[in-house]
């Protein structure tokens, strides 16, 4: 691992040391188990996606206690020295679970937790592994896009799964990708790039230089409907230089653990274009903004799991974004 210095962190500790979701709800019987055999944290079911590779495949479904907010894909990586954890889940219990499973399948030292971008369901879990002595790595931009959000990821925790949401905290990273960073875990290195806007002004993409495995976060969503915080054109810009670069598998940030690549983004760049096109259509027909959710990529709608939930929001954003074109 180059010798990188660790950033001032103290502007946003100071917010993050303050918020530390609550909770006042008993256990429903319907509830997943919070414990294991031995008492701990349940750990997630991981499959095997290449050698020294591990993916928590997610359920396509938003926040709940069934689910204790483990709703993104969640990765181990295993090297011949160490092991590194790429994304964590939208709660500490998510995390414990994750970390759980980390320790069902390895005994190596869990080196590097890496965020793939600031949504709550990829750094919620941080909490879970701060005890383990890891570096907490992310895109250059993250931090400050998760402190500015942090009471209202915090408080959707505290609401929406209640005791199940305790202990959860905003952790940042202590490491940050301006441009690129390899990480070494013994025998299999990782190479981290930070890519400019799209899903987020924050997406990082990690690549395993051992397998070719390539994780993309949430640049790539497969089967659940793509979600809009960053810049739309930037986005179908970004996915087209992508699909230029092979890959064996890659591990989208929703979706089947592993899928083919470059057509497995091809779904998705459908979407996103159709929403490009539609809002286009709305700004030269002289629409208001208050129209894009009913009349933005509807033919789409059969096509994604949580169309009802994102759509609207998207095309929000798609507008904000498209009618100073």
């Amino acid at each position: 691992m180059p010798d990188v210095p660790r950033p001032d962190r103290r502007s946003f500790l100071a917010l993050a040391a303050a918020l530390v979701a609550g909770g006042g709800r008993a256990r429903a019987a319907s509830d997943p188990p919070a414990a294991g055999p031995s008492g701990g944290a349940a750990p997630v079911p991981l499959e095997k996606v290449a050698d020294g590779i591990f993916v928590f495949r997610a359920p396509y479904e938003i926040i709940a206690p069934s689910n204790g907010g483990a709703i993104a894909n969640m990765t181990l990586i295993v090297g011949a020295e160490a092991a590194a954890v790429v994304d964590t889940g939208n709660s500490r219990l998510a995390g414990e679970r994750m970390l759980a499973a980390v320790r069902a399948t390895t005994g190596r030292p869990l080196r590097y937790v890496v965020n793939t971008h600031m949504h709550p369901d990829h750094t919620l879990g941080n909490a879970a592994f701060e005890a383990q002595g890891v570096r907490f790595v992310a895109h250059h931009k993250m931090p400050r896009a998760l402190s500015v959000r942090a009471d209202t990821y915090l408080a959707q925790v505290d609401r929406m799964l209640g005791e199940q949401g305790r202990g959860t905290r905003i952790v940042l990273p202590d490491l940050l990708v301006d441009d690129t960073l390899t990480l070494d875990l013994g025998g299999r290195v990782l190479e981290l790039a930070a890519r400019p806007t799209a899903h987020t002004d924050n997406d990082l993409t990690i690549r395993d230089r051992n397998t070719g495995t390539w994780l993309l976060g949430d640049l790539l969503f497969v089967g659940h409907v793509p979600t809009l915080d960053g810049s739309l054109l930037g986005w179908l810009d970004l996915l087209g230089t992508l699909a230029g670069e092979s890959a064996p598998r890659v591990v989208p940030g929703h979706g089947p653990a592993s899928v083919e690549w470059p057509a497995a983004s091809e779904a998705e760049r459908r979407y996103l274009a159709a929403l490009r096109d539609d809002v286009r259509r709305l700004i030269a027909e002289g629409r208001p903004m208050g129209d894009a959710p009913a009349a933005t990529a509807q033919s789409e709608r059969g096509s994604w799991s949580l169309f009802d939930e994102f759509n609207a929001r998207n095309a929000i954003a798609a507008y904000h974004e498209l009618e100073w074109e």
